[in-house]
């Protein structure tokens, strides 16, 4: 197994799901993952509001 830089392996897997499905899948990917992100932020960032019933 050879070893890959990830810039590379991002390149190649980008390039390959490109001349498979076409750049919309691709897109879709990458929205979704940008959703995630941004909803894992603000539950992470928003917690540390949350008040302790004491």
């Amino acid at each position: 197994m050879e070893h890959h830089p990830a810039a590379a392996w991002l390149t190649e897997a980008a390039s390959s799901a490109a001349q498979q499905q076409g750049p919309g899948n691709l897109l879709r990917i990458v929205l979704i993952v940008m959703v995630v992100g941004c909803a894992l932020t603000g539950w992470f960032l928003l917690r540390g509001y949350k008040q302790k019933d004491d």
